[in-house]
């Protein structure tokens, strides 16, 4: 096992390990343990009681956090003619066609989302072996396939951030960074607490919510108290 630096020792002495605290409360403590020189990402990760080997407990999706991440997101668009110009005018970062497709087969990866209109993904899909493995293909569940371009970008430049189950079934969840006011973290928690707790799958049985945790890049997890999540 890995020796963890002095700052993180003593930023582990501010947590009760064996307890589980209220959202702001956890979160109060993520941001005092925050010992990095730069401005870390504060994440939730998520435990579900779903098996994500059955197609009907696979959870997806996309959701607008109120306050932001505190990113920017580079944003790509597959568009062409009027599509195009509509990408162009909401702020895409990049937008073109076959030209940006053959610039990604020769290893340009300068973006962090793509966005695609429906009648360009027969060609963006021979894309899916380079994407793929990166989580950058585009999709309809995340909004990141359709027509309604302006609103796609705008969204993502908002703060919209993508949530997907793992083999393990965990969720991991950017809802900010450490220099945000701990009200709008907690804020942005809960609104990914909401949306996993209405993505639940018919299919779940037991316990759904297993496991709340928050930490920052460089800090330890704080766990977060279930009681009072499941409205």
């Amino acid at each position: 096992m890995a020796k963890r630096g002095k700052k993180y020792q003593e930023a582990v002495k501010l947590i009760d390990r064996e307890q589980a605290y209220q959202a702001d409360e956890a979160i109060e403590l993520v941001k005092k343990a925050s010992t990095a020189k730069f401005d870390e990402t504060v994440e939730v990760a998520v435990r579900l009681g779903v098996d994500p080997k059955k197609a009907d407990q696979q959870i997806r999706g996309a959701v607008v956090l109120p306050n932001g991440t505190g990113k920017t997101q580079r944003v790509l668009v597959f568009a062409k003619g009027e599509k195009a110009k509509e990408a162009e005018a909401a702020g895409a970062d990049y937008v073109g066609d076959e030209d940006l497709i053959n610039k990604i087969n020769q290893g340009w990866f300068e973006f962090d989302v793509i966005v695609a209109t429906p009648d360009m993904m027969a060609q963006v899909g021979k894309l899916g072996r380079v994407l793929g493995p990166k989580g950058l293909m585009p999709n309809p569940k995340t909004g990141t396939v359709t027509f309604e371009v302006e609103k796609a970008v705008n969204e993502i430049k908002a703060g919209k951030v993508e949530y997907r189950v793992d083999k393990a079934g965990n969720i991991h969840v950017p809802i900010g960074k450490v220099s945000f006011e701990t009200a709008k973290l907690a804020e942005n928690f809960s609104t990914i607490i909401d949306t996993l707790i209405k993505a639940k799958p018919a299919a779940a049985k037991g316990t759904y919510l297993k496991n709340v945790t928050v930490s920052s890049t460089m800090g330890p997890g704080v766990k977060v108290s279930t009681v009072g999540l499941v409205k």
